[in-house]
């Protein structure tokens, strides 16, 4: 992997940038790099620069962060759909999916800008709330652009009007269109998967107005009500949480299924089911599951509820463990891009760094050139990178060698590490000693 070629191959996707090119392709390339951390003391080090040169770089020029995002996951999008195989090998009716999750990224203290205590399990985070929505299409992850949550503090100094985070996915699922992703499609063959934090029905009802499918986790409190009462009841009447609806309707027997586990290896987990057509409140017509692990009988049942009326439930729980892929993708961004290591007070520079690291993730998932294309792992992935970058610091002090004078400029560079110099020539430095 030839460093030029890799530098312009960046350049090229997520276009011309102006003046600001040149900072963006270094932050890119530093947060696709092996570090232990991506923070801007970092930055400046791998650059050979000053942070203030990152820090005003990811301040003052946010826009450019969300464009960059935005026009580089339609672009990869418009690739990887060009042959669609479908979703978990051509065994679901939908090949694309769309997949919402929230997560955090913790904080320190309260005092940076636009942190809040979240209720986290069974304590609490500090830190901002991101909503992620991901498109997965032939097993590719693309990002798009992640909603930031505002709080009130926030929103009251800077004049913007605070919504729920349920609310603001509303409106981004309005105002998504997915022909900019993936030109024309057939909207019956896309499903949106969510967990029960998304179990609202103004989100499924944006979602089938869109001619979507869904498969969404329900909260145990959601009113529903079986086909049978339905028929019989008035529309304000006969409604019981789908957990009381389950255990009034016994006769409905567990039925046992098994799917492959997401780790593949053609391993299988046994799950026993039980189905029901009913209704959502506020919503209409759907498919009700109750599932759990069958060698967990006393424990852990989940309630869905899928639109797509023609599915097998064998398909619903296949469909709803898809979802899965985001939580790998929150790990992925966080353990090696550097999610979480931005240490900056203002919030506009944490916008821009997620968004750039967002970018880092799908050039390195979208086969870069001189990077063999077997390669999953991401850690093996920036590897590759640093060990390209350490060719081309090679290659400059071979280039160095043969100038005039090379030896004794090559001996300036030695004592400027000596007393204290960057570690781009320490690690030059490092190398001509092993020598």
């Amino acid at each position: 992997m030839h460093h030029r070629k890799f530098e312009n191959w960046i350049r090229r996707k997520i276009g011309s940038l102006g003046r600001n090119s040149a900072a963006a392709i270094i932050y890119i390339i530093f947060l696709m790099t092996s570090k232990r951390k991506h923070t801007l003391e970092a930055a400046a080090r791998f650059a050979d620069s000053s942070k203030a040169r990152f820090s005003s770089f990811l301040k003052d020029h946010c826009e450019i962060a969300i464009y960059s995002l935005s026009e580089l996951s339609k672009k990869q999008a418009r690739e990887f759909s060009k042959i669609i195989d479908g979703l978990a090998q051509s065994r679901l009716p939908w090949t694309i999916a769309i997949i919402v999750d929230a997560t955090f990224l913790t904080r320190s203290s309260l005092k940076t800008e636009n942190a809040k205590k979240f209720n986290h399990g069974k304590g609490y985070v500090i830190g901002h709330q991101w909503t992620n929505i991901v498109l997965l299409i032939n097993g590719k992850i693309i990002p798009l652009a992640p909603i930031a949550f505002y709080t009130k503090a926030y929103c009251k100094t800077y004049g913007i009007e605070y919504k729920t985070e349920n609310q603001r996915v509303i409106e981004y699922l309005s105002q998504l269109n997915l022909e900019q992703y993936i030109g024309p499609y057939d909207p019956h063959k896309v499903v949106f998967l969510a967990d029960s934090g998304y179990d609202d029905h103004r989100i499924q009802k944006i979602v089938a107005a869109k001619k979507w499918h869904f498969i969404i986790a329900l909260k145990c409190s959601r009113s529903v009500k079986t086909e049978a009462v339905h028929h019989k009841t008035k529309k304000s009447e006969g409604w019981n949480s789908i957990a009381v609806n389950f255990n009034k309707n016994r006769k409905v027997k567990w039925q046992p299924i098994r799917v492959p586990k997401n780790g593949g290896k053609k391993k299988r987990m046994e799950f026993r089911i039980r189905q029901i057509i009913g209704y959502l409140k506020n919503f209409g017509k759907a498919q009700l599951i109750c599932s759990q692990f069958s060698k967990k009988p006393k424990g852990g049942r989940k309630y869905l509820a899928c639109n797509d009326l023609k599915a097998t439930p064998r398909q619903i729980i296949i469909g709803y463990r898809l979802r899965w892929v985001i939580e790998i993708f929150h790990k992925e961004v966080k353990m090696f891009l550097g999610f979480e290591d931005v240490s900056a007070k203002w919030f506009d520079s944490v916008i821009s760094h997620v968004h750039w690291v967002y970018c880092a993730y799908i050039l390195l998932n979208s086969n870069p050139p001189g990077m063999p294309g077997q390669i999953k792992s991401m850690e093996r992935k920036q590897q590759l990178v640093e060990e390209m970058i350490k060719r081309k610091e090679l290659s400059g002090l071979s280039q160095l060698m043969t100038q005039i004078n090379g030896v004794q400029r090559l001996k300036n560079e030695i004592r400027q590490v000596l007393n204290g110099g960057s570690l781009k020539n320490h690690y030059i430095f490092q190398m001509v000693a092993s020598w």
